[in-house]
């Protein structure tokens, strides 16, 4: 990234286009407080009371009302190769991001964004959901979880890894998107995480958010 468009030095809530409450926005603002829009997350934003610093993707989502009220912060990609959060995402440089209006939509739409998320594994970004919370795991990283804990793994790409405190230890297993995956495992505490490859994304309980930001934060990236 030569150029970012937006750079932050403080966390990045990243509105998209999906269905967003003003609540969550309020929450992720709490911890990221500079808000970027994905195309028609413009106007998501705008609903939700909030005037984001740049509206960043090809414009084909958003409104006529958005253009006019955000004309000044848009910044159009006219490349249709990728998704508006793939654009936005990749124009921002931040100590992290905080995605909203990207899950629990459209099917194809989610999908996109997990891929977008796997792709760019080494920005950490956190995808926030009505029950989920997902991230491209780095190659080690320690989560102070809860005994109980839903824990949950996703592999966008083979890859193999070691773990402590799960119920079910991943130690030996290979994954593949179309193979052996680790859905509704269980936190016993804190939990460890090893991998030798990036493409597994993890995926913890909404109530964790702050435990996975930090961890993810302070976690050990790949190289590159």
């Amino acid at each position: 990234m030569k150029h970012p468009i937006v750079e932050s030095q403080t966390g990045v809530t990243l509105i998209a286009g999906g269905s967003v409450l003003a609540r969550d926005v309020a929450a992720a603002r709490a911890l990221a407080p500079c808000v970027v829009a994905a195309d028609g997350g413009g106007d998501r934003a705008l609903a939700c009371g909030v005037r984001p610093a740049a509206v960043i993707g090809d414009m084909d989502s958003l409104s006529v009302a958005g253009h006019a009220a955000l004309a000044d912060v848009i910044h159009p990609i006219a490349e249709q190769d990728s998704t508006d959060f793939d654009k936005a995402l990749r124009h921002i440089r931040a100590p992290f991001v905080l995605g909203l209006g990207l899950l629990g939509g459209r099917v194809d739409h989610e999908l996109a964004a997990l891929a977008v998320l796997s792709r760019r594994y080494l920005t950490p970004c956190l995808l926030i959901g009505r029950d989920d919370v997902i991230f491209a795991a780095p190659q080690h990283i320690t989560l102070q979880m809860r005994p109980g804990d839903r824990f949950s793994l996703f592999p966008f790409a083979p890859t193999t890894g070691r773990s402590t405190g799960l119920q079910w230890s991943i130690d030996g297993i290979d994954f593949a998107p179309m193979g052996r995956g680790g859905t509704s495992n269980r936190a016993n505490g804190v939990v460890t995480l090893d991998f030798d490859a990036p493409g597994m994304l993890v995926i913890v309980p909404r109530a964790r958010l702050r435990t996975a930001l930090d961890a993810r934060i302070s976690a050990r990236a790949w190289a590159g």
